[in-house]
């Protein structure tokens, strides 16, 4: 796969007839599901999973998605979505890219970038990033090249 970055974590995905919209393709939407899994996946994949999220009070938020469709999806297609965390202060702010692409052309049907902040679960507010945060997401921090979205 010609991915954006090194070392992605990629999950496999199929287009099934509940994603196709009216128009004939994989829906806008069922694109932001498949960024969610993927990420959860990978957070899951590092030891951040939900009872770990519950056990410290903490979770990391979407506050912002980017995303650039570049081409469809069609029903029973055969996808792979990488990941890689490019961007964290340690304190509050993560950024995860994203990248779609169909193995059977190499075509990349989307690329997006994902902006998280860490909040306290009890109350929703904003909060450090325990160290358990620092240390499995600062594992799979990666230097991005230089692609804009």
């Amino acid at each position: 796969m010609n991915w954006d970055f090194a070392d992605p974590f990629v999950i496999d995905l199929c287009v099934g007839a509940e994603d196709i919209d009216g128009l004939g393709h994989a829906n806008n939407a069922v694109y932001v599901s498949w960024l969610e899994r993927c990420a959860w996946r990978h957070s899951q994949y590092l030891g951040l999973d939900l009872a770990e999220y519950r056990r410290l009070d903490r979770a990391m938020a979407v506050v912002r998605h980017e995303v650039d469709y570049l081409a469809s999806a069609y029903e029973e297609q055969q996808l792979q979505m990488a990941t890689w965390i490019v961007e964290s202060d340690q304190r509050l702010k993560m950024d995860r890219r994203f990248q779609l692409i169909r193995p059977a052309d190499g075509v990349t049907l989307l690329r997006a970038k994902t902006t998280f902040v860490c909040i306290e679960l009890s109350s929703g507010k904003p909060k450090r990033m325990p160290a358990e945060f620092v240390e499995g997401y600062g594992r799979a921090l990666r230097q991005p090249f230089p692609l804009e979205l």
